[in-house]
């Protein structure tokens, strides 16, 4: 008898962003292992705030895929930098969770990508009271994260987002995580099984074209831009030698600001999609990596992205990555919001210096290091024994 999970997210294609693509990678492999999937997610609408213009006045949304089939709830969309804005468009999503629920008919066993918070939270709650077998797939360790990050502070609201997310822990059967600290903060308040899941990309490994040698070096971020990210703060105070160059690709808060720089040797291309950009990102020499701030838990999924192409990365945001970048010779180290430093490597960066990291090593120590097959393995193991 073919077995049945039910996902729920916050986030899945055709969004863009680590934790699409991973559960979109899971669900894939998922039915590839003869589960039939059922993904429950809201009307797409990250990083816009608006719902994509394919689904813009639906209610909701079902589409028969190769792994079962997608349900897109309604969700007042929002990327509002007010957060009470944002909690509203969360808790709208809740809802919607609420009546799925209800009115519908689920798998005994319930994978839920936390956070955001209060839609994990929902999903736990309901996952409890429907008897559910509850996997908690935790990415980010919220309310932490928000702490660290500034856009939360200690107080009455923090602390309730504290109990919620002790809550989820408490009630999960078995809980996996994309780092090794947030596996760590967790063992810290509750005893549950644990799975180090890394967000190690499923996609081919592709041949590494050949390029006649340039004077150039092309340095290149792909991804959210973010005030997490600090790309426009990065363009503002950063300087770029004539042999130097820095090419940014991605949409987020910052785009606007970013595209209307006018800086030296700094490129803005906008968004494109991702088989599109693999292909674009492999003529380039170093991909560069930044927090603004080291984030408790985090692990930027670039690392395992970039790498698989190729590309030495020049990481710049701290905490557990530094160690992956060293123990696995992918690229350079700079501490992080650390800008004398960073302009220091810029200066001083060469040909010779890039032939550290021959990009057929990079490719090769990711790719046997960072296996997707091996681990989903290990992890569909390790759920038919909880």
């Amino acid at each position: 008898m073919q077995k049945e999970i039910l996902i729920i997210t916050n986030y899945f294609p055709p969004e863009r962003g680590a934790a699409a693509n991973r559960i979109y990678s899971l669900a894939e492999a998922m039915g590839d292992a003869d589960f039939r999937v059922t993904v429950v997610c809201p009307l797409p609408n990250y990083p816009t705030g608006k719902v994509f213009s394919e689904y813009s006045g639906k209610i909701s949304s079902v589409e028969a895929v190769s792994f079962g089939k997608i349900k897109r709830l309604w969700i007042w969309p929002s990327n509002s930098a007010n957060k009470f804005v944002r909690l509203l468009s969360m808790v709208s999503f809740s809802f919607s969770l609420i009546l799925f629920f209800i009115f519908s008919k689920t798998p005994k066993k319930v994978f839920i990508q936390y956070s955001p918070v209060f839609v994990g939270f929902t999903a736990v709650v309901l996952g409890r009271l429907f008897s559910k077998k509850i996997i908690l797939n935790v990415s980010d360790l919220w309310p932490l994260a928000g702490l660290e990050m500034g856009v939360l502070k200690k107080g009455t609201y923090y602390s309730l987002l504290q109990k919620m997310e002790k809550f989820c822990y408490k009630n999960a059967d078995l809980i996996i995580g994309q780092s090794e600290e947030i596996l760590q903060h967790i063992s810290q308040n509750i005893k549950k099984p644990t799975f180090l899941y890394r967000n190690v990309p499923n996609f081919r490994v592709p041949l590494i074209p050949e390029h006649k040698p340039s004077s150039e070096i092309k340095i290149v971020y792909a991804g959210l831009l973010g005030v997490a990210q600090g790309i426009f703060e990065i363009c503002q105070h950063i300087s770029f030698p004539e042999n130097v160059s820095l090419h940014i690709y991605g949409a987020g808060p910052e785009a606007g600001k970013i595209k209307n720089l006018q800086k030296k040797n700094i490129h803005f291309y906008g968004e494109v999609e991702r088989e599109e950009l693999h292909k674009e990102l492999q003529n380039y020499d170093i991909a560069f990596i930044p927090l603004m701030k080291r984030i408790y838990g985090s692990v930027p999924s670039k690392i395992f992205e970039y790498t698989r192409l190729g590309l030495p990365v020049l990481y710049y945001a701290g905490g557990e990555g530094e160690d992956i970048i060293k123990n696995n010779s992918l690229g350079w180290v700079v501490p992080v919001n650390n800008y004398d430093a960073l302009q220091r490597f810029i200066n001083t960066i060469s040909r010779e210096k890039i032939g550290e990291f021959p990009k057929e090593k990079i490719q090769k120590n990711s790719a046997s290091t960072f296996n997707f097959h091996k681990q989903f393995k290990d992890f569909i193991a390790l759920t038919e024994s909880n």
